[in-house]
């Protein structure tokens, strides 16, 4: 039996993933949540170093996934202690935890880790952060290489897919102003119209990290460094006009060609993902198709839940 540790099972990526690993019939997964608890999670907060040992030592996978994290980069910006806790500290002591039982570590990292002026990245590419985010993760990644041989980081771009609320992704957070721009009488929508990002939907994910850990599971580990990204560009604005046509709106949208953030993000992350495509592994479900998937099941998860 192949056992795989989920480490923040209740986020947007966690949930796809723990969904697409209980499909194997001869893996066990043990999933981990703190602010959002489940029946199904053990409780675990990863800033405590003496729980993430006692957690590993407990349940003894042979694979460690790390999918906590603070990733929203305003968030970092003024509370950069808190993403340390998270980004850099707790990955050190899970890597740690999981080396000393030989079990194989895959801790996900961002594509904020470059500056977004020279896509695409390669995996080796040099990194150069804008933000607190960017540098939080990319100490994450350094926290993982030093602490273990036996692990591996995979950077990843805007993640979208089932979600609990709008807000939980930057795709789906733009659905309210969407549709109060399309009541009558309402002020048009001003959506950033000058960052080129790459939405990539989680349940590709999951199964980009299924395919990594089979290859432990045959002895073939991945390490160092990779990537995996939706391929299809699209600013805001075009992600809201995309959203507009699936929710069947008449949104007024109004695109804002320069830059407003308070904290800086990078123009063009694209990161390159050659290095596992060339191990045959990989998915991508065309963005109209994956968000149509996204807003059906929650207008049914809102509608039974009301």
């Amino acid at each position: 039996m192949f056992k795989v540790a989920v480490i923040g099972a209740s986020g947007l990526l966690g949930r796809a993933l723990v969904d697409e690993l209980a499909q194997q019939s001869d893996w066990q997964v043990v999933a981990t949540a703190f602010s959002r608890p489940s029946a199904s999670t053990v409780v675990l907060d990863i800033r405590d170093a003496r729980a993430v040992e006692q957690f590993v030592e407990r349940e003894a996978p042979d694979a460690l996934v790390i999918a906590a994290a603070e990733r929203r980069p305003d968030v970092c910006e003024h509370d950069p202690a808190l993403a340390r806790a998270l980004n850099v500290d707790a990955v050190r002591t899970l890597a740690a935890a999981a080396d000393r039982r030989g079990a194989w570590t895959l801790s996900i990292s961002t594509d904020y880790v470059f500056d977004g002026t020279q896509p695409p990245y390669l995996h080796d590419s040099a990194p150069a952060p804008l933000n607190a985010y960017g540098h939080s993760k990319l100490e994450g990644e350094r926290a993982m290489s030093e602490t273990t041989d036996l692990g591996c980081v995979l950077r990843l771009p805007l993640l979208y897919g089932p979600i609990v609320s709008w807000a939980e992704s930057a795709v789906t957070s733009l659905v309210p102003a969407i549709a109060a721009s399309a009541e009558i009488g309402a002020q048009p929508a001003t959506m950033d119209a000058w960052a080129i990002r790459y939405p990539t939907f989680t349940p590709d994910v999951a199964v980009v990290i299924r395919q990594m850990l089979a290859r432990h599971a045959r002895d073939e580990a991945i390490r160092g460094i990779v990537q995996w990204s939706g391929d299809e560009p699209m600013t805001k604005y075009e992600i809201a006009q995309r959203l507009a046509e699936a929710l069947q709106l008449d949104a007024q949208l109004t695109p804002q060609y320069t830059p407003t953030d308070t904290t800086p993000r990078p123009h063009n992350c694209h990161l390159a993902s050659e290095r596992l495509e060339a191990l045959g592994i990989g998915r991508r479900t065309p963005f109209d198709e994956a968000i149509r998937q996204v807003l059906a099941a929650f207008a049914w998860r809102d509608t039974t839940s009301a």
